[in-house]
C-alpha cells in the first residue's frame, strides 16, 4: 500500500517536474555588458544625463522554487558647455547602483514562469561642475547616497531558443520618495550555456538599459 502511495505521488508530480526541466529557463548565471542610464533632468544649459559605462549581474538557485541575485552596475557622463565668452564649464555625473535580493519562481505552465522579487537597492551618484573664466577657476561636488528596497512581480517565458521576462515592482526606503519600476528583457541562445541579453528598467524620471553577454548553467 505504501509503495502504491509513493508511485502515485510521483506520476502526480512528474508533469510539474517536466515543465520545470523543459521549458528552458535557468535561475543560476552570470553576465555583464554594456549599461546605459538617461536621466530626464536639466542642469541650466546642460540637457538629459546620458552616462554610459558597464555592469555585472548573477543568479544562483539555491532550492527547486528560490533563488539569490546581486548585480553592480557604473556609468558615467562628461558634457562641457560655453554659454558666455571666456567662460567654460564641465559637468561630471558618476552613477554607481548595487541590488541585491532573493526571489522565487512557480511554474504557471510548460514554457512560463511565474516569479517574485524582493531586494536591497543602493545607489549613488557623484556630480562635479567645474567652471573656468580666463585663468581663474572653480569647482564643486555632490553626492547622492541613497538606500531602499524594491519589490517586484513578473512573467518569465521561453524556450531552448529564447526567452523574456516583464516584471512590475515598486522602489521605497527613507532614501526615496516611492516609484513604481518597470523591467523588460529578453535573451537569444546561442546554446544552453551561451546566450545575448538585452534590457530596459524605467523608474520615474530614469530609464536604464544594458546590453551583455549570458552564461547559464
Amino acid at each position: 500500500m505504501k509503495k502504491r502511495f509513493v508511485l502515485a505521488a510521483m506520476l502526480a508530480a512528474a508533469p510539474f517536474a517536466a515543465s520545470a526541466a523543459g521549458n528552458g529557463l535557468s535561475y543560476t548565471y552570470v553576465e555583464g555588458g554594456y549599461a546605459q542610464a538617461n536621466i530626464n533632468e536639466n542642469f541650466d544649459d546642460f540637457g538629459d544625463v546620458d552616462a554610459s559605462g558597464g555592469y555585472i549581474k548573477g543568479s544562483i538557485e539555491i532550492s527547486p522554487s528560490f533563488y539569490l541575485f546581486g548585480s553592480y552596475a557604473k556609468a558615467s557622463d562628461d558634457e562641457t558647455i560655453e554659454p558666455v565668452e571666456d567662460l567654460t564649464v564641465r559637468l561630471e555625473d558618476d552613477l554607481t547602483q548595487a541590488e541585491g535580493g532573493v526571489g522565487y519562481h512557480m511554474a504557471w505552465g510548460e514554457r512560463v514562469d511565474f516569479i517574485a522579487e524582493a531586494a536591497y537597492v543602493s545607489i549613488e551618484r557623484d556630480v562635479d561642475v567645474t567652471a573656468r573664466y580666463g585663468d581663474d577657476s572653480d569647482s564643486d561636488s555632490v553626492t547622492i547616497d541613497q538606500k531602499g528596497g524594491r519589490a517586484a512581480v513578473g512573467v518569465r517565458g521561453g524556450n531552448d531558443r529564447a526567452e523574456g521576462w516583464l516584471k512590475i515592482g515598486y522602489l521605497s526606503g527613507s532614501d526615496f520618495d516611492g516609484n513604481f519600476i518597470g523591467t523588460l528583457g529578453g535573451q537569444f541562445k546561442f546554446n544552453r550555456t551561451w546566450g545575448l541579453v538585452g534590457e530596459v528598467e524605467v523608474v520615474d524620471d530614469v530609464t536604464r538599459y544594458t546590453a551583455g553577454v549570458r552564461a547559464s548553467f
